[in-house]
Formats: structure tokens, C-alpha cells, sequence
């Protein structure tokens, strides 16, 4: 029997991206093909230049590949607009952007008919109290600042969520916090999240499926636990054992 988390909502085949750099082109995401179910956690780890972030950037067209083929909901992402396509799969980067103003402001950004319990209940998801709406965005902490952005992003009602290193700009206690918050999400409203991390800890406690990329390539992935644990390949050994970093 198909359950929730068996459909397919994202599919990348065979995808290749090259940039030009100091006169010539360097690949940084070669030949990568992955299945990513909908309402699970992916995390995509490996060491500094491996191409996760540029494999993320990918998946909702801030990027396009040189080669392959992306899908979103068995459809070519080409084949959506880039604005109506980052409605549904929606990126939050390391650095958080939020307007000037309140954080009822950006909250109201992207759905400027939002209610007032609509504001309160995107608070809540996040773990705000409904008073935040009238505070000054320059006056929030760094955690705070990721949750506004995160409610923000949340007020698109996306069905996937690509976070680039969410937490790397939080000291530990910050970053568990936000760590349960995406687990949270990904239970409560069966979202599927692709995170970047630097740190393997943190992939082992946001569980579900890791992908190690290594060189642009996609070099092992399966199970969080298995991948960090019981590598099959010695170029996933040398990483876990931080001899790639």
C-alpha cells in the first residue's frame, strides 16, 4: 500500500552544474540523481566545497543545471514559473533576511490579507508568542530572527523546505532548539525539509535520510544513522572520520 511519505515530490536526474572560474568551468554538482519523499527530512552533508549548497539552490530554479533534469510533482521544474514554483518549495538561507519594520510586516510580505489569527497561529508554529507581531525586527535576537523568517516562509503554505546551514549563525543551545522546530514541522505538517549542515551531529539529530556529497558527487546516502555510522565506501570513511573536511 502508497503511503504520504512513499509519494515522490522532488526527483533530480542525472543533474550536472558547471560555473565558469578563473577562465575555465569547475563542476560543482556532478551527475547527481536522488528520489525525495514527501514529509520526510533530508539532510546533505559533506566537507566544505563538496557542492550542497549548490545542489540546494537547484531544487526551486535560484540556480538551473547545466545538464539533467529536476522534477517537481512528476513535472520538469522548467516547466513552472520560478515565482509560482518558490511558493511551494521555498529556500531560507544561512544569513536571515528579514524587512525593515515589524514582524507583523514580513509576515503579511507574501499574504498582505492575513488575519489576525493567521499572523498568531504562524507565531505559534514557530514557537512565538502572538505579541511578537508588533516588534521591531532590529530588535530580535538571532534565534528570534530565524523563526520570523521561517513563520514567513511557512505563510506560503510551502510543501518543501530547503534550509542552507539553518543553525550556523546559532550557539548550541539555539541551534537544538531549531533543530526540534524542523522536526516538529516535518511532523506536524508533513513538509518535506532538505537542510545543508556542516555538522554530522546535528544530521543525526534531525534523523530521516542523509546524502553525502563529496566533489559535487552524490558518494553514499540512505538512512541518517547508517550513512554516519556504517559507511560502504572509503571516501564516506575519511569523511566521518574528519579526514575530509
Amino acid at each position: 500500500m502508497v503511503t504520504g511519505k512513499d509519494i515522490i515530490i522532488l526527483e533530480t536526474r542525472n543533474v550536472v552544474r558547471r560555473i565558469k572560474s578563473n577562465g575555465g568551468l569547475i563542476t560543482t554538482v556532478n551527475n547527481v540523481s536522488y528520489k525525495f519523499n514527501k514529509g520526510r527530512i533530508f539532510n546533505l552533508v559533506g566537507p566544505s566545497g563538496a557542492g550542497k549548497s549548490s545542489f540546494l539552490r537547484l531544487l526551486n530554479r535560484l540556480d538551473d543545471p547545466t545538464s539533467g533534469d529536476i522534477y517537481y510533482k512528476n513535472r520538469p521544474i522548467s516547466s513552472y514559473k520560478p515565482t509560482e514554483l518558490r511558493k511551494k518549495v521555498v529556500m531560507l538561507f544561512q544569513t536571515t533576511y528579514l524587512f525593515p519594520g515589524t514582524v507583523g510586516d514580513n509576515l503579511a510580505y507574501c499574504c498582505v490579507d492575513k488575519t489576525e489569527a493567521d499572523t498568531a497561529r504562524l507565531l505559534t508554529q514557530v514557537g512565538l508568542n502572538a505579541d511578537f507581531v508588533d516588534k521591531d525586527t532590529e530588535n530580535l535576537s538571532g534565534g528570534e530572527r530565524q523563526r520570523v523568517a521561517l513563520a514567513r516562509a511557512l505563510s506560503l503554505k510551502p510543501e518543501v523546505l530547503l534550509l542552507d546551514e539553518p543553525t550556523a549563525s546559532l550557539d548550541p543551545s539555539l541551534s537544538q532548539t531549531i533543530e526540534k522546530l524542523i522536526l516538529d514541522l516535518s511532523k506536524n505538517l508533513f513538509l518535506t525539509i532538505i537542510s545543508v549542515t556542516h555538522d554530522p551531529s546535528q544530521a543525526r539529530r534531525l534523523g530521516g535520510e542523509t546524502l553525502l556529497l563529496v566533489s559535487g558527487r552524490l558518494i553514499e546516502s540512505g538512512p541518517t544513522e547508517t550513512v554516519l555510522t556504517s559507511p560502504e565506501t572509503e571516501i564516506a570513511r575519511r569523511y566521518i572520520n574528519r579526514e575530509l573536511v
